[in-house]
């Protein structure tokens, strides 16, 4: 079994003790690739750092709508500046997008599409933080007229939502949320979904699954996701897992050989 954890913060400070050990746990489970995405520019630096330190490994460069009141423009020159430069190892703009629950997202909106034209310039795929702001997400994607791939992750919104966002060409990613027979709606979406529309991820050490305690998720729980996701789609383990696989790579540009 060949599995990718497409968006996992294991460069947080929660894994310092850890790190190794959870790596080498989750690969024994069938991990074969993990993705770290970045949040704010003071932590791009430790985010490639913990990536270089493993072949299993990759990373992404972004701001996250959370921390927009701590950068500026000069940071996004920044940004495009580095992703220019194509580090070895980084495959993707993000995290970043919008989050109606936590700060304004009157702020966030112009930090978002400045972060959506640097990825259409620079040519590199685009993780997005989208939280009660789907149709916002879409319409900023409509009118950049992105041509390489976008991920919404953790995605837990309608059927509607995820079918604009799709149409758009969006991979979703499917995370901890799914274990919670609570949630209905991203259940009943998840089960009918295009499969390869989908990806899988923990978002760790956020978004656990059911049963594990707040900030303590971790890309040792991918497996169980994939369980509850193969439970609610009508395609076997064995497509569901390898269209997984598949779609993670063609969202970050690896040979789908590995």
């Amino acid at each position: 079994m060949r599995l990718i954890d497409a968006h996992c913060h294991l460069d947080f400070p929660v894994f310092d003790q850890c790190r190794d050990a959870v790596l080498g746990h989750a690969e024994t489970q069938g991990l074969s690739g993990l993705v770290i995405p970045g949040v704010e520019r003071r932590h791009w630096a430790r985010v490639e750092t913990v990536a270089s330190a493993s072949p299993l490994l990759a990373y992404c460069l972004g701001i996250h709508p959370w921390f927009v009141r701590q950068h500026a423009q000069e940071d996004l020159d920044a940004l495009e500046a580095i992703l220019a430069s194509r580090p070895h190892g980084c495959v993707a703009l993000g995290e970043c997008g919008l989050d109606r629950l936590h700060g304004s997202m009157e702020e966030q909106q112009p930090m978002f599409e400045a972060q959506v034209g640097i990825a259409r310039r620079t040519g590199f795929a685009l993780v997005i933080h989208s939280v009660r702001a789907h149709d916002e997400v879409a319409a900023v994607l409509k009118r950049a007229d992105l041509s390489q791939p976008v991920l919404v992750h953790g995605f837990s919104g309608s059927f509607q939502q995820a079918g604009k966002l799709v149409d758009l060409g969006c991979y979703l990613g499917i995370g901890g949320v799914i274990t919670y027979d609570r949630a209905r709606k991203t259940r009943e979406t998840v089960s009918k979904l295009p499969l390869d529309s989908l990806v899988l991820e923990t978002d760790a050490p956020d978004m656990p699954p059911a049963g594990v305690e707040k900030g303590e998720n971790s890309p040792e729980n991918l497996p169980r996701i994939l369980d509850v996701l193969v439970s609610l789609r009508p395609e076997s383990r064995e497509q569901v897992q390898q269209a997984l696989y598949r779609n993670t790579c063609r969202l970050y540009g690896w040979p789908e050989a590995g």
